[in-house]
């Protein structure tokens, strides 16, 4: 599975923020589709991640209620809705797809199997 992020970019603190990742290269529907993120001298941090269907979703505590992932199979692309954008949202971020949901809800980065480049998000304050 090949994944590119797009939709990065400064902003504001309290503006908002929708990344995107097109995805090719397999059936996006066998896999599970979640963000992370990096913050410059930090680690990777798990952001959300969508069931297959797109019927479940998980989030971090940190941005559950500002963020919402979606996802549409028929143009193979995820999306990160990102809304009250904070200083602390300062990232990058990666979009990933895996065929194991727990992989997300345990925060097993190292386990995820796919990785596109990430894009960067930067909000001032």
């Amino acid at each position: 599975v090949q994944l590119q992020a797009s939709g990065g970019g400064l902003v504001q603190a309290g503006a908002s923020l929708r990344l995107s990742c097109a995805a090719s290269g397999r059936t996006l529907t066998n896999y599970h589709m979640g963000w992370f993120r990096q913050a410059p001298g930090k680690e990777r941090e798990f952001v959300a991640v969508i069931g297959q269907r797109g019927g479940n979703t998980y989030y971090a505590n940190s941005v559950n209620g500002r963020f919402t992932i979606s996802r549409d199979n028929a143009k193979n692309t995820v999306y990160l809705q990102m809304n009250s954008l904070k200083p602390e949202d300062t990232a990058v971020y990666y979009c990933t797809a895996d065929p194991s949901y727990r992989d997300y809800t345990t925060f097993n980065s190292n386990a995820i199997d796919y990785w596109g480049k990430g894009t960067q998000v930067t909000v001032s304050s």
